[in-house]
């Protein structure tokens, strides 16, 4: 298990006997099922060495692994430096167990591009496109996560955006009209600020989520077969963007706490999850936030703060020794994090007050009431 979980290559999956049986076999002795739901980028990588011995076919042998391994490096150097001689290119092709191994890595190559460019459509990275080319009047302002930890983001009407890695969101600086619209490429945890006359509107790629005052976390990546939306606190309506909807009539489905929705790009289909616990991929794709509980009685708001760092991965300076007798007793369930925020400074009173920078929050307060 400890070696699987440095594999960042194809190749070292390729060479991996007990892999190779559970591809061929689907007997699944070493867990590797498990082991590869954990992780959505290492399930991505997963699937794309399956798909390479699956397509090939290629039939046990009995060379040790470090044979196999030697040569996948050798072949991949020979290919992409192309410096072997012509009599070396036919003696090793006439090798038959290395041109097996040759064999998977073409084949593989081809199978990769296919899965990428016929499972996954490309065209919802120009959907996101084509979706903020229209509404740049809107002064849109767009947030790019290169970083490998998420990002928080404070919108004008005090809803929060947790959004992750390789992520981005596109949003105007001050809502105005009677909606209130976001755009998203990628992965984020929404918690948005209660108005039930101007509704919160996401364009994720193929899917809007429409919410008044909510929680919920929707995961569009461009490069995945999937979209997803979960609801964590509140009710949301999903239906299909317009932009890729052929129906004029276009299905608009309900979501409530711990239920979700999956779009399959390939056959543009929905899929609702009344029970969140029963299914694999959700639940391993859960994130911290999605976890802790915002429910407290009597807990020293030291804790409440090392909670809330967790949740939104930001570093929350206070006066320790201040607030170190302080307890509080609140609700912060369906709530962005500027209101959490704002609720805590007014229940501890006396001159309590906080900033926030990006990731960095600074409370400043003379003690509890």
């Amino acid at each position: 298990m400890q070696k699987r979980n440095k594999y960042t290559e194809i190749e070292d999956f390729l060479s991996d006997e007990s892999f190779q049986s559970w591809v061929r076999t689907n007997v699944d002795f070493e867990n590797w099922e498990e082991w590869t739901l954990e992780n959505p980028i290492r399930a991505k990588l997963v699937e794309e060495s399956r798909q390479w011995i699956l397509a090939m076919k290629v039939p046990e042998n009995n060379l040790p692994t470090s044979i196999i391994q030697t040569a996948l490096v050798a072949t991949w150097n020979k290919i992409e430096n192309n410096e072997t001689s012509k009599n070396k290119e036919i003696k090793l092709w006439n090798n038959n167990w290395l041109r097996s191994v040759a064999a998977v890595l073409v084949f593989g190559l081809i199978t990769s591009w296919a899965y990428s460019h016929l499972f996954i459509p490309t065209n919802s990275t120009q959907v996101y496109n084509e979706l903020i080319q229209e509404n740049n009047d809107e002064g849109l302002v767009e947030q790019t996560n290169n970083s490998n930890k998420s990002q928080i983001i404070t919108l004008s009407d005090g809803s929060s955006v947790l959004l992750q890695p390789q992520s981005k969101l596109s949003y105007p600086k001050n809502f105005v009209g009677n909606e209130r619209r976001v755009y998203l490429s990628g992965e984020a945890f929404f918690e948005i600020s209660k108005n039930p006359k101007k509704p919160f509107l996401v364009f994720a790629n193929e899917i809007v989520t429409k919410v008044v005052g909510t929680s919920f976390r929707i995961s569009a990546f461009s490069n995945e077969p999937n979209v997803e939306v979960l609801v964590r606190t509140g009710k949301v309506k999903v239906q299909s963007n317009e932009m890729i909807s052929s129906s004029h009539k276009k299905e608009e489905i309900t979501l409530l706490p711990n239920e979700a929705l999956r779009f399959t790009r390939k056959s543009s289909t929905f899929d609702k999850i009344t029970d969140i616990t029963k299914d694999k991929t959700l639940i391993h794709s859960a994130r911290t936030i999605e976890q802790l509980s915002f429910d407290f009685t009597d807990i020293p708001v030291s804790q409440i703060f090392k909670t809330m760092e967790q949740a939104y991965l930001v570093n929350i300076e206070f006066p320790k020794d201040k607030l170190k007798e302080c307890h509080l007793t609140t609700s912060l369930i369906d709530q962005p994090l500027p209101e959490k925020l704002k609720i805590i400074c007014k229940a501890l009173g006396n001159n309590t007050s906080y900033e926030m920078n990006g990731n960095q929050i600074i409370i400043s307060s003379d003690g509890c009431n």
